[in-house]
């Protein structure tokens, strides 16, 4: 009696997907590496470039684009496909490249900026949409562990490849160098992404010109938004309050028009998704900003000890990435979540202790690989949900949402906690900390509890 082999699992590198998955993890990574190398390299190029006073726009203006290019990137995706808007937002996120290192203006560099900003946005959102319309559904958590992993390799050698370059080359090839593997990623990629599509989506759903334009302007608004959030965060208090006030006005007006119904109420289903996502990512991002600056001023750690925590998290990331990717069943998803999120919380407040000098050093590498760890399983499983929950016609317009979400949330947390940070360092060495790891850590705790109704209600 011959017993049938049982089937073999799909892989990302299989004939048909090999081509778009090395493709798109090429993307994501080049992205990763130069958001990393850039924030190593700003410091010298608003030196040379005599823009010091313009240093906090050169983050908050793409972080505003950024915002602009998901949105036109899920209409556009939705209604024509995600082919034209990866290959027009790759072009311009090269092309913002190009600029930035050829800049002899503060104001030409941040110009260089927009467009990268403007690229990443369009080409995230578009990379979305294809594992949507091109990857089956048991592909869809490896495929974005991969994308998650492509962050882990930047993160541990872009600020050294970065000070290197800047030291031995000069600060204008840490942006002049990238193109050449943009290039060359966008080439192997493109003749195979198009065929997939073509052969899974031949005929994308049609969403009106005036609806994408409509949801455009309002994305215009979220960017000045973000934008005004971004530099609130980093200059003094007489201006901080005032741009946090327009910018949270304008978005009182543009997250309704942007965000699906009920999310800011934790709507069942893909609300609560879109909004764990944004508690996520500004949990994480607020706890890691203050974490360096703690350890080294604190406790006395080097900035390559600091540097070696933020390593640790990093790789706790990836190894939760690709544990989660191992998971094929839906039905595990919201406890998967549930405990990343459990994860990240313990994580930041493990962290956050090593504030007092009774707690051991030591103890910060363990919270932060839990952390690392927690976003690894939490961050890709928001992603596969948001898919599944997404109509053909939406997912487009549900994937920039999320990433919307995330953008706007990180935005206004990291201006709350650093507007509270500097009120209170001149009085205290603890209660600054304290305050910016529990805006983090009650971020993350929110999302925990919120995890199980990323579910709809059966019956």
């Amino acid at each position: 009696m011959t017993i049938a082999a049982p089937p073999a699992r799909p892989s990302l590198f299989a004939p048909g997907f090999r081509a778009v998955s090395i493709a798109g993890v090429t993307m994501v990574g080049v992205q990763a590496f130069e958001a990393v190398a850039v924030s190593t390299a700003m410091p010298t190029v608003a030196a040379a470039l005599g823009g010091l006073n313009g240093y906090a726009l050169a983050f908050g203006v793409p972080a505003a684009a950024s915002i602009v290019g998901m949105v036109s990137s899920g209409s556009w995706s939705d209604r024509r496909g995600p082919v034209g808007a990866l290959a027009v937002g790759w072009l311009l996120f090269v092309t913002g490249l190009l600029v930035a290192g050829l800049s002899t203006s503060m104001t030409m560099l941040i110009g260089g900026r927009a467009l990268q900003g403007l690229g990443s946005g369009l080409t995230s959102v578009a990379l979305y949409v294809v594992v949507a319309k091109t990857y089956p559904e048991s592909l869809r958590p490896r495929i974005f562990s991969a994308y998650a992993a492509a962050w882990v390799l930047p993160a541990l050698l872009g600020p050294v490849i970065a000070g290197f370059v800047v030291v031995h080359l000069g600060w204008r090839w840490v942006f002049l160098l990238v193109p050449f593997i943009a290039v060359a990623a966008a080439v192997a990629g493109w003749g195979p992404c198009r065929r997939l599509l073509a052969a899974h989506d031949p005929a994308p759903a049609t969403l009106t010109v005036r609806e994408s334009l409509r949801r455009s302007s309002f994305a215009v608004m979220a960017g000045l938004a973000a934008c005004l959030l971004s530099v609130a965060g980093q200059t003094q208090r007489s201006v901080a309050i005032p741009a946090m006030l327009v910018g949270v006005l304008l978005l009182v007006v543009a997250i309704p028009k942007l965000l699906p119904s009920r999310t800011y109420r934790s709507g069942r289903g893909l609300p609560t998704v879109v909004l764990l996502r944004g508690l996520t990512g500004a949990a994480f991002t607020a706890a890691e900003v203050f974490l360096p600056l703690l350890l080294s001023r604190e406790r006395g750690l080097s900035p390559t000890g600091a540097g070696i925590v933020l390593t640790v998290g990093a790789l706790g990331w990836s190894a939760g990435s690709a544990w989660q990717g191992r998971v094929s069943a839906s039905d595990r998803r919201p406890a998967l979540l549930r405990l990343g999120l459990m994860m990240l919380t313990i994580g930041i407040a493990g962290a956050c202790a090593t504030v007092f000098p009774a707690v051991p050093l030591f103890s910060v590498y363990v919270a932060w690989t839990i952390a690392g760890l927690g976003i690894g399983i939490a961050y890709p499983t928001m992603s596969v949900l948001t898919l599944e929950l997404s109509a053909t016609d939406d997912e487009g317009r549900n994937s920039s949402a999320l990433q919307v979400n995330e953008a706007l949330l990180q935005a206004i947390t990291l201006a709350v906690s650093g507007t509270v940070f500097a009120a209170l360092i001149v009085s205290s060495h603890v209660l600054p900390y304290l305050a910016g790891f529990t805006i983090a850590a009650g971020a993350a705790a929110t999302g925990a509890v919120l995890a199980s109704r990323v579910r709809l209600p059966t019956g």
